[in-house]
């Protein structure tokens, strides 16, 4: 037996909203057959509006094996999960054509569990199967899904969010993210573990994780030695990273640097700091068992209090419950459907 799984896509689609689904999937069932179990795996089809040749956003035609009508019609096999990808023609085309949202409301009623990638929030949206419901979209997209569905709940950080049956993801690789995520619910972690490492993934990048990283919270800076400095900062945080010794490195008199600096990162020399050890004492928690006062010390906190402090004024978690909610676990035995 395998979970039937169809990935939805558009004219005008973004194709690794299709692809990179799919293949998360793919490699979960290379897995499965590897480790010789009897979980369950995956059978996999692509499908469009019809059976026409689809122009993805980058001119990549993608051709659909299946078409919607025929999917909504059919009552055998019954569909696992639904995948809505997202793109200029899920938000602008796809979720404004009343016919093809009642087709994908009909086969959105008859999968276990339905899921979006980026804008295919707004075709999922449109069917009204997300009303007073959390979901998220792609960041630049999120004002306008609001706007669009003032029902939903629209969060506007998390890679991922998970309301019931219902999955939203955030941008384009965000997809693939989600795609694990629902390899190990069904799966279990040991297997997902194996398909990200098989597919240079993050072994764990949560839902509730933002769409940005601290760092990528400000811009980088137009000078190349400030460029360089950023860079610096984050691949060594344990440093001497005030701003005299900063201030040093560049050649710029510590007051000189901090005005610079801030007008070109947006972010005060203390603050790029301060996100960049947070961010790395993110990291550890996710994927080390090492204490907390390990972490502060290898992200460049001087205490477990400092990073405490930190953590509450940028996660609004300590460190212990951000690692109990996405901290590493023991791998977990894979789950029959």
């Amino acid at each position: 037996m395998t979970r039937s799984v169809v990935v939805l896509g558009f004219e005008g689609c973004q194709s690794l909203d299709v692809t990179g689904p799919l293949e998360v999937f793919a490699e979960a069932n290379q897995a499965v057959h590897q480790s010789r179990s009897r979980a369950h795996g995956y059978s996999l089809r692509f499908a469009g509006p019809s059976l026409a040749p689809l122009r993805a956003e980058s001119g990549l035609h993608l051709l659909p094996e299946v078409s919607l009508e025929q999917l909504a019609r059919r009552r055998a096999p019954a569909l696992d999960t639904l995948v809505i990808a997202g793109g200029k023609g899920a938000r602008q085309i796809a979720s404004q054509d009343p016919e093809l949202v009642r087709l994908v409301r009909q086969l959105a009623t008859k999968a276990r569990r339905v899921t979006s990638v980026c804008t295919g929030a707004f075709v999922l949206a449109a069917t009204g199967l997300l009303s007073g419901r959390r979901a998220t979209t792609h960041w630049a997209s999120c004002d306008e899904l609001s706007r669009r569905f003032p029902k939903l709940q629209v969060e506007r950080d998390p890679i991922y969010v998970r309301d019931g049956r219902y999955w939203t993801s955030a941008g384009v690789t965000a997809g693939m993210d989600l795609a694990l995520a629902l390899v190990e619910a069904d799966l279990g972690r040991k297997l997902a573990m194996q398909v990200a490492r098989s597919l240079v993934m993050f072994v764990r990048r949560s839902g509730g994780q933002s769409q940005f990283s601290e760092p990528l919270k400000v811009q980088s800076a137009e000078r190349a030695p400030l460029r360089d400095l950023q860079a610096y900062i984050v691949e060594h945080p344990t440093a001497e990273l005030d701003v005299p010794a900063l201030a040093q490195r560049v050649a710029m008199s510590p007051r000189h640097f901090s005005r610079i600096f801030r007008a070109q990162v947006g972010a005060s020399p203390a603050a790029y700091v301060e996100a960049v050890r947070v961010e790395a004492a993110r990291r550890l928690l996710e994927d080390s068992r090492e204490g907390i006062e390990g972490v502060a010390a290898a992200a460049g906190f001087g205490t477990p209090e400092a990073l405490r402090r930190a953590f509450a004024r940028r996660v609004g978690l300590s460190p212990r419950e951000y690692r109990s909610r996405f901290g590493c676990s023991e791998a977990e035995p894979a789950h029959e459907a």
